[in-house]
């Protein structure tokens, strides 16, 4: 802990001068950083590889050009997203122990990685509403989802989320930070720079919580609404083996709803009710909610998706020939 409290006197020392944060590795395990950042390089790895490689199956996958493989396209963009937005920092640190960060670039990080969240949650609704399609209204699936529609509906949720941050973001670079200059994670988020600000943020505060309210809010709830009737129509469903077939449909999206939901609502429960507790469970929390669910998610749908496993085994199979021919 002997470089963290060093860290926060350098910091302090410069609050007045400093135009920077300095973000965190793994308080009281730096001597350990580049043992820790093997497990981070597998997950970034398995993150950006996996998802690529669904999209590309996709792409290349005539067969799956259906709107249920559309949004899992989108889906994956979104995984890739988040992964690329931590991982320039995370590493950096992990490796060359370089922990400062300009607030422009702080600030840029912290658009990216909060809007590529609200991407995520806004696919995860579009996927609901296409399971609520699929098995409330099956004649009239593909009408109601056509492929002019389903782009129309990604351009909505690009706009939806990319607009709604610079409002608040913008005014970062303009306050005072009369504290710490030292931020909790290894990466830059809202709610962790403006507790360190000494000017008003009650502003940034209330607009907060209207993004919560409004995009985690109603997503979540869209997506509470769309199981229920699945659910009431499944239940309607005369025979045992149908009702399994329609629930398995929405098991991969269900799985993918927990590990995003989950652990985002761990992180605003430990920033909220946990504000001085062990810096090891914050950075915990905010790294299984921003790395977990990219990691996750092309494993889930590898599984419970029969030709999505089966354009990752075509291309393992093709690999193998590759090799075997030179």
């Amino acid at each position: 802990m002997a470089a963290w409290d060093s860290l926060r006197t350098i910091s302090n020392a410069s609050i007045r001068q400093s135009p920077s944060f300095y973000l965190t590795g793994i308080p009281g395990y730096e001597n350990l950083h580049h043992f820790i950042s093997i497990p981070f390089c597998a997950f970034y790895l398995i993150g950006i590889v996996g998802n690529c490689t669904i999209l590309h199956i996709i792409h290349t996958d005539k067969g799956l050009h259906e709107p249920m493989y559309y949004f899992l396209a989108m889906l994956s963009f979104t995984d890739i997203g988040m992964s690329i937005s931590t991982l320039p920092t995370v590493l950096k640190i992990l490796w060359f122990e370089a922990r400062e960060i300009e607030v422009n670039a702080c600030v840029a990080q912290m658009y990216f990685i909060h809007t590529f969240s609200l991407m995520e949650s806004a696919v995860l609704l579009a996927m609901a509403f296409d399971r609520y399609i699929a098995i409330c209204d099956p004649l009239r699936y593909s009408s109601k989802l056509t492929p002019q529609r389903i782009i129309y509906i990604g351009i909505f949720i690009v706009i939806r989320c990319s607009i709604v941050l610079p409002v608040v973001l913008a005014r970062i670079p303009t306050f005072s930070f009369c504290h710490s200059h030292v931020l909790s994670h290894s990466f830059c988020l809202h709610q962790d720079v403006i507790r360190l600000a000494c000017t008003d943020i009650s502003f940034n505060i209330s607009y907060g919580l209207f993004v919560v309210a409004f995009y985690w809010g109603i997503d979540s709830l869209g997506i509470f609404l769309s199981y229920a009737f699945i659910l009431h129509s499944v239940l309607g469903i005369a025979s045992q083996g149908g009702k399994l077939k329609a629930l398995n449909t929405c098991a991969s999206h269900i799985c993918a709803v927990l590990i995003l939901y989950v652990p985002m609502i761990g992180l605003s429960l430990v920033h909220r009710f946990a504000k001085h507790s062990s810096p090891i469970i914050h950075i915990t929390m905010a790294n299984i909610y921003l790395l977990v669910p990219p990691v996750l998610n092309p494993i889930i749908y590898s599984i419970k998706t029969k030709q999505i496993r089966q354009g990752f085994l075509r291309i393992l199979s093709a690999k193998r020939v590759g090799f075997a021919h030179t």
